[in-house]
């Protein structure tokens, strides 16, 4: 009588730790939290000075008063610029996903699909071909088989 054992928790959680899932999540947590340091760079030393250009350079500086007064720390501020150097940032880095990782993984795996579409079609082809040849095979030993019992 053996028992079968359930696994442990610590198998579990290796199992769990192992699937390529988890993995790839973590590789694409540490890419993007290095590649937030050159997006926010880009804004800082080329965005931020564009638009200095017309104001200043710090979007952070941009902002409207909600109260009558806005001095120091009294007043209602609301810091619109950071918004706009937060979405400026998020835009960068969803164009650059999207140009250097998501749509040469789509067209990559496009190409494969097309490849193996083309294989099935081919091995298709020669199982339909097979066939024919098999039935042509059959008919003839029929064929054979009717004129040799015509004989005897």
């Amino acid at each position: 009588m053996s028992e079968k054992k359930d696994p442990s928790v610590w198998e579990g959680f290796k199992a769990f730790l192992m699937r390529g899932n988890v993995v790839d999540l973590a590789v694409a947590v540490v890419i993007g939290a290095a590649f937030t340091n050159i997006v926010n760079a880009v804004v800082k030393g080329i965005i931020n000075p564009v638009v200095g250009a017309i104001g200043t350079k710090n979007l952070d500086h941009y902002s409207s008063c909600l109260s009558s007064t806005c001095a120091g720390e009294q007043g209602i501020r609301i810091l619109w610029g950071s918004v706009l150097g937060a979405t400026l940032s998020f835009v960068i880095t969803a164009a650059v996903v999207y140009f250097l990782m998501v749509l040469p993984m789509a067209k990559y795996l496009a190409r494969l699909e097309a490849r193996r579409k083309a294989k099935e079609d081919t091995q298709e082809v020669i199982e339909v071909t097979e066939l024919e040849v098999l039935k042509e095979i059959r008919d003839a030993l029929v064929a054979q088989r009717g004129s040799g019992h015509d004989r005897q």
